[in-house]
């Protein structure tokens, strides 16, 4: 069989490994991507907001300073793969507006408040009324909420179908085929054998294959990432051109302790989700999750029930175990991991290349993605081999 030799592979063809493969071969790396159907993976699910504060949970203040660098750099980044491509990635710097319909809803809103501005972070709180004045189809029963004019938004189809496209002209090569395992020779990963026969030799080998990168075959137990399927369900609506102008910017809200999110396209699409489901490799919709998304946006904004549902949709998001990025080289020497973003994939796309693009051609982890290293959760076994290798 004919071995076909590259300076990377990049095992999976969602966002991340698209703009791995991108940035890779912008920088003179001989870059292969491996993947049946690339441009798609959990990107088809997602709503593409770019929430670096809104999406901000206690205890990842770490994490903010990734996704608030990964944020600042979209403006210019979409701008480059369009001039590229051509192709319109629906970026809108739109901003956000979370909201709380009970007092509870509205205290937590509050605490959250503080504690964002103790970050220095720029959000402003408003009444029901002001809420309302921003956005008028918004619930009577608005108790108060934030706004973040930093908060924007991208189309996530159009993102990996203008970062499919910007590889294809840096000269990527697509090896349309699942990876049937891994390749390792003499302690080292060499590459990958795929589904259809064809051997691949590659210097370097990179796991970005999301919510699947802890089961392909071939890497050694205590090297695949800890990372784990999060289940999640959106639905989509259509906005008729005729209906009057309904959302100006994203809209999130806590309902009853839930979370929900409304993000309006420009192009009249109008996608509603927020569903986080701990239940394994299932990728059924279900009636209990189209309802509670219903339900609860209904309660936001009563006016949803009017628009069509034209789509229903579940996937798996890449949870690692403190749900941050695995970024860089591992315990086995060739082996590099780009997975386990979670929520926080598709706002981290640009940050992730720019990593990748970094150690693909030195070696090394930028200072700034140090606490985001892959290899902060080796195993005994790991550990041990890579202190023999050095």
């Amino acid at each position: 069989m004919h071995t076909r030799n590259f300076d990377a592979l990049i095992i999976g063809g969602g966002i991340i490994g698209l703009v791995t493969a991108w940035r890779a071969a912008q920088r003179g790396v001989r870059t292969a991507l491996a993947d049946p159907e690339p441009g798609g993976g959990a990107a088809r699910v997602a709503a593409g907001m770019l929430a670096a504060v809104t999406e901000l949970q206690y205890g990842e203040q770490t994490l903010l300073e990734l996704n608030s660098a990964s944020a600042a750099r979209y403006p210019d980044f979409v701008a480059e793969l369009t001039d590229l491509t051509g192709l319109d990635t629906g970026y809108r710097p739109c901003g956000t507006l979370t909201v709380a319909l009970d007092a509870d809803d509205r205290a937590h809103l509050r605490d959250l408040h503080a504690f964002q501005t103790s970050l220095g972070l720029r959000t402003q709180w408003l009444s029901g009324r002001e809420c309302r004045r921003l956005e008028p189809l918004l619930a009577p029963g608005v108790r108060g909420g934030l706004r973040v004019d930093g908060d924007h938004q991208v189309d996530p189809r159009r993102l990996a179908g203008a970062l499919l496209r910007a590889a294809e002209l840096a000269g990527v090569v697509f090896l349309r085929s699942a990876v049937a395992r891994v390749t390792v020779t003499a302690g080292r990963a060499t590459g990958a054998l795929l589904a259809d026969g064809r051997e691949i030799a590659a210097a370097s080998t990179v796991l970005a294959a999301g919510s699947e990168s802890g089961r392909i075959a071939g890497v050694p137990e205590d090297v695949a990432p800890p990372v784990r399927p999060v289940k999640g369900q959106i639905l989509r609506l259509r906005i008729p051109p005729t209906h009057a102008p309904f959302l100006s910017r994203t809209v999130r809200a806590v309902v009853r302790g839930s979370h929900v999110y409304l993000v309006p396209r420009e192009n009249g699409e109008l996608v509603l989700g927020a569903t986080s489901e701990e239940f394994g490799w299932d990728t059924t919709v279900t009636a209990g999750g189209v309802y509670e998304l219903l339900r609860d946006a209904h309660e936001l904004v009563p006016g949803i029930t009017e628009l069509p549902l034209t789509e229903m949709l579940a996937g798996l998001r890449p949870g690692s175990p403190d749900n941050a990025p695995l970024l860089g080289p591992t315990a086995l020497d060739g082996l590099l991991l780009a997975t386990g973003h979670h929520r926080n994939g598709v706002l981290l796309t640009p940050v992730t290349g720019d990593v990748m693009a970094e150690v693909l051609t030195s070696g090394e982890l930028p200072d700034y993605a140090r606490p985001f290293a892959a290899s902060r959760f080796d195993r005994p076994a790991a550990a041990a081999r890579l202190e023999q290798t050095v």
